[in-house]
Parts: structure tokens; C-alpha cells; sequence
């Protein structure tokens, strides 16, 4: 049974900072859950996340969804609405799209990030399903070398990584005993993801000696169409770093992208997620000062996305997206403008492009340009996003001293928001104080 619940601003009759009980969509699934004796799928996703449309497109369809929804109690959960911020918390959430398995008791079965092929996502779905096992239950089954104790001992570690908790993943590897500890390090996959996992940790820490130190056996290990993900972190986490300590590294990594990009982005089968690879290739050439090579990676991209899209951008809003995407990363600014007027025209009903547009436009001072998308993105826009509409259209107003307006914005999201999203709501009320005093 399939529960989708909207939270748009105002929707939540709530007055404290917890989740809503009421209208909570989770202990409603759950709820469900017990009744029918099955497991909960928590499709987790917001309406500015390409990777979710991918996966809308492509993945969750078919007759292998349909299965999904007999077996599960699946309930859509929104990154943007209170309640989906509140769970993004508690479940560290950290990636859109994440699916979360969890038995009718609330214990997690296990969760899976991005976009994945077809089969990936039904091959660890009717796992996770069939094998009904918490995290706890898998970690017992690691007792020695055998290879039951091995699988069971991938799992636990891919699910430390899905859940951004490296430092818990190696403490637990730390606490198993030497048969199995010599076991996973003579194991190829196992040795993969404790190296990941060490990255993750490094990169979290922001402490670029370790990222680079831990990057080696990471690209080390048949990545596919991952390794985009791990580069990243990389780059992040050495950036001011000088050629003598990461040159050689990132210049090993130009060889495996640019055969990802090749064969796997333009050519098929391609990866889940083409976007990834194409920006990070071309991240990775501007780190090494190949102007010539970023610049190549992005317009082979946006020449092929051009013919796949053929002109309807509602035919596939995740390549539609991509487009944008690059052509903005390319900075061909005359072509994303046009492109972006196309794409709030193909999609009026939530705010994304509009939204996007107008921040698109006040970041090059076209304020009076941008105000309509602003109030056109308003219309439309909830939660978190309410509010950071709000802020970006207050500016634009202060810029074009029209700051009675500009007040008059920031008061109706904060009152509409209510107690959510208290970072955010402290920008508004930070900015309205900076605005000159109403005229008496």
C-alpha cells in the first residue's frame, strides 16, 4: 500500500519543534506495518533532486515496483516538508534520493543511496526484504572466516557507509575477532568498503593528509560507477593542497573518468547517474589546470544530452535537469537562460526553475528581472524552501531599495513557517533587522 502525504506549508497543525504525530506519515506506514505483517519502505526525496526523477522514471516502475508495493508498506517522505526534515535527522540522512527498509517494529533493515540501475535496486530490495535481518542480527552472524561471516560482514560495512558512520564502521570492524578480521582483509569487496569508509572518515574530519592517504586503495578497488563519488570527496577534502601532495593522485584519476565518461555516460550501457561523472570529470580537469579537457568533458556532455533530449524537455526531466545542470557548470549563460524560461514553462507546478531562475538573475544583479520568478517560485514553494525563497527575493527587493516589500516577504514566510527549520528561519529574522525601520 502505497501512503503519499504532502506536507506543504501550513498543512502540519502543530506547535512544538517534534514531529507531528497526528499527520506523521512514518507511524501511520507504521502502523500499517503491524497490521499487515510487512516490512516499511521509506522512499526519501525532494522535488529538486535529479536523482530522484531518474529513479521516478526508470527504477520505481514496472511490474518489479509493483511487487514492491504488495510486499511493503512504501511511504514518501519529502526532504523539503518539516516531518521529512525531523527524519533526515534522526536517520542521518544525507543524500536524495535514500531508501530505507524497516521492519514493523522500526528497526532498520537496510538503505540504499542515488540512483541505481534497475537491477541493483530490486536485487537489494528483495535481499534486505528476504533476509529480514537489523543491522544487529547481521553484525552477529561475523564470527570467522567463512564465507557466510564474510557476506554478512560486507553488508554491515556498505550499510556504515550508507549511513555516513565510518568511525562506527571501523570501530566495529576493530571489535571482531582475527579470523575475521584477516578474512575481510583478504577479501576484495570487504577490503573496498573498509577503505571507503576510512576516506569517508578523513573526509568528514576535513583532514586533507588523510584523504589523500586513504584515496589509494580506495581507487584502487573496482569502483564503476561509484568512483565519481569517491573523487569527489577527494577533491573536496585536499582543495588548497599543492601539486606535490596530490598531483600524481589526481592525475591517475584522469585515465579511469575519462573512460567512465566515454563509456559510460556516452556511450551504453550508461551509469544511473551520468551527472556525477560528467561534473566531477570535469572538476577533476580543473583541478589539474586542464582548461582545454574540462572544457571538452562538458561539451561532448551537452551535445549528447541535446540529441537525447531532442528539444521536449518533459520527455525525461532527469536529462532535462542534467542539461541544465552542465550547461550551467559550462557557463554558457545565454543558453541556460533560455533553457531555464523552457523548463519553468515544461514544469509550473512546483517552484524549482522559477526558483532557480531568479537566483539565477539576482546573482548577476538583475534584480528587477529575477522579482517575478521570485514571486512565481513563492506560489509554489514549502518548507525549507519557502523560507529560502524568501530570503533570496528580500534581497533582491533590499538591492532595489524596496524594502518595505522586502519586509513584507520575510513576514509572511516566517509566520506561514511557523517553528520549523530554525537555522533558516534565523536568516530571515536576521535580515529583516538589517532593513530600515518601516516609515511612520
Amino acid at each position: 500500500m502505497m501512503i503519499r502525504i504532502l506536507f506543504l506549508a501550513g498543512a502540519l497543525l502543530c506547535t512544538g519543534a517534534a514531529a507531528p504525530d497526528a499527520s506523521d506519515p512514518v507511524q501511520l506506514g507504521l502502523a500499517q506495518a503491524r497490521e499487515r505483517r510487512a516490512p516499511v519502505l521509506i522512499d526519501y526525496s525532494a522535488p529538486w533532486c535529479y536523482s530522484c526523477y531518474y529513479m521516478k522514471r526508470n527504477v520505481l516502475t514496472g511490474p518489479e515496483w509493483a511487487k514492491a508495493e504488495r510486499e511493503t508498506v512504501v511511504v514518501e517522505l519529502d526532504a523539503d516538508s518539516p516531518v521529512g526534515a525531523h527524519y533526515m535527522a534522526a536517520w542521518s540522512v544525507k543524500a536524495m534520493p535514500t531508501y530505507l527498509l524497516f521492519d514493523a517494529d522500526g528497526k532498520e533493515l537496510g538503505r540504499i543511496l542515488g540512483e541505481q540501475t534497475r537491477a541493483d535496486f530490486y536485487r537489494w530490495l528483495n535481499a534486505a526484504i528476504g533476509r529480514g535481518n537489523p543491522l544487529d542480527s547481521l553484525k552477529a552472524a561475523v564470527v570467522d572466516g567463512s564465507r557466510k561471516s564474510v557476506a554478512a560482514a560486507r553488508e554491515v560495512l556498505r550499510a556504515y557507509h550508507a549511513r555516513y558512520d565510518a568511525a562506527g564502521g571501523l570501530a566495529w570492524k576493530a571489535t571482531l575477532a582475527a579470523p575475521a578480521q584477516e578474512a575481510l582483509a583478504r577479501d576484495e569487496r570487504a577490503s573496498a568498503w573498509i577503505a571507503r569508509l576510512r576516506l569517508q572518515q578523513a573526509a568528514v574530519a576535513k583532514d586533507a593528509a588523510a584523504c589523500l592517504g586513504a584515496a589509494g586503495p580506495v581507487f584502487a578497488a573496482d569502483l564503476g560507477c561509484e568512483r565519481p563519488y569517491e573523487l569527489d570527496k577527494v577533491l573536496a577534502c585536499s582543495e588548497g593542497r599543492g601539486e606535490a601532495e596530490r598531483g600524481a593522485l589526481l592525475r591517475s584519476q584522469a585515465k579511469p573518468m575519462q573512460a567512465l565518461l566515454d563509456q559510460r555516460v556516452l556511450a551504453k550501457p550508461r551509469c544511473a547517474d551520468e551527472r556525477s561523472v560528467v561534473l566531477v570529470t570535469a572538476d577533476l580537469y580543473a583541478a589539474l589546470g586542464d582548461a582545454g579537457a574540462e572544457k571538452g568533458a562538458l561539451d561532448r556532455a551537452i551535445d549528447d544530452l541535446k540529441k537525447r533530449v531532442a528539444g521536449d524537455l518533459k520527455k525525461d526531466r532527469n536529462l532535462s535537469d542534467n542539461l541544465r545542470a552542465y550547461l550551467e557548470r559550462a557557463r554558457r549563460t545565454e543558453e541556460l537562460d533560455a533553457m531555464l524560461v523552457r523548463l519553468i514553462a515544461a514544469y509550473p507546478d512546483d517552484y524549482v526553475y522559477a526558483g532557480r531562475y531568479a537566483r539565477n538573475l539576482a546573482a548577476r544583479g538583475k534584480h528587477a528581472e529575477a522579482l517575478p520568478y521570485f514571486e512565481q517560485a513563492a506560489g509554489k514553494a514549502y518548507g525549507v524552501n519557502k523560507l529560502r525563497n524568501a530570503e533570496s527575493h528580500a534581497r533582491s527587493l533590499q538591492a532595489l531599495s524596496r524594502n518595505a516589500e522586502a519586509r513584507r516577504v520575510l513576514a509572511e514566510a516566517l509566520q506561514a513557517n511557523g517553528p520549523w527549520f530554525p537555522e533558516d528561519a534565523a536568516k530571515l529574522k536576521a535580515l529583516m533587522l538589517q532593513l530600515p525601520p518601516a516609515a511612520t
